[in-house]
């Protein structure tokens, strides 16, 4: 509901200021009606609607770009996680408490993230309803370095244990990494300096087309649509800004496979 919130109130202001140039246009005299005018008005929204559309590109793009990011950390975190679940499987019985502790992490992190969607089943793990769904959450922090410990814990007697040590170790130094860039990455990136500027100039933009135009359906048809066509804009920037939530939102599937490899 939240992500909707914008883009609606970015829609009242498209159509409230259209509706201005309106009521400004029909009080016009014929004298601010020259060609002169008129193609200065032109001009003018010409430039407004150039400058529009090239911030509203780039702020597209780069939340697009920080969506694309986070889908691929997400991909990479699970393999990461299970990479590091069949190194400890690898080492021998001595990990099983650490792997059960792991799957009880990754079950959490499902449920918490994607509170909307079925919780994990064959596994216990922490109550969720009050964890962060986005951002670093106290709870999921002390699992997970309790299996940093229980890692580095790990005593080997024969070469091959202590190769296979060092693998845990550096397999749960690669998971840490990726877990803070997924966690960093989950927040919106939007300026809202920036974001409400840009309205600013759509504001302009929609009231100087009301003032060039005369009120009758049809016109009044076309600036609803085109209010309603940015908007819908509006609304991708704040949905991909947010990538674990909305209509766009980064799947839970691949830690839902980690989560199946783990309890095989």
């Amino acid at each position: 509901m939240f992500t909707l919130l914008p883009p609606l109130l970015v829609l009242f202001v498209l159509c409230a200021s259209a509706a201005l140039g309106f009521i400004i246009n029909g009080r016009l005299h014929e004298r601010h009606r020259t060609p002169d005018s008129i193609d200065l008005v032109h001009l003018a929204i010409g430039l407004l609607v150039t400058f529009t559309a090239i911030v509203l590109g780039l702020l597209t793009s780069s939340v697009k770009t920080g969506f694309e990011n986070a889908y691929q950390l997400g991909g990479l975190y699970a393999g990461e996680l299970t990479q590091l679940d069949r190194c400890l499987r690898d080492y021998g019985p001595e990990t099983s408490a650490t792997r059960a502790q792991l799957r009880s992490y990754v079950a959490a992190a499902i449920a918490s993230t994607w509170p909307d969607e079925a919780a994990p089943q064959g596994v216990a793990y922490p109550n969720t309803p009050d964890m962060r769904g986005i951002g670093e959450d106290l709870t999921l922090s002390n699992v997970i370095d309790g299996i940093g410990l229980a890692v580095r814990g790990l005593e080997p007697n024969d070469a091959f244990h202590r190769a296979q040590a060092g693998a845990c170790a550096n397999d749960y130094a690669d998971v840490v990494k990726t877990r803070w860039a997924v966690i960093e990455g989950a927040h919106g990136s939007i300026s809202a300096p920036f974001y409400w500027v840009l309205v600013f100039w759509l504001t302009i933009v929609f009231a100087s087309f009301g003032m060039r135009a005369p009120p009758n359906a049809l016109n009044v048809i076309v600036l609803v649509m085109c209010a309603v066509s940015v908007s819908s804009a509006i609304f991708v920037i704040h949905d991909l800004d947010l990538p674990y939530g909305g209509l766009f939102g980064v799947p839970s599937e691949p830690m839902r496979h980690a989560l199946a490899d783990m309890l095989r």
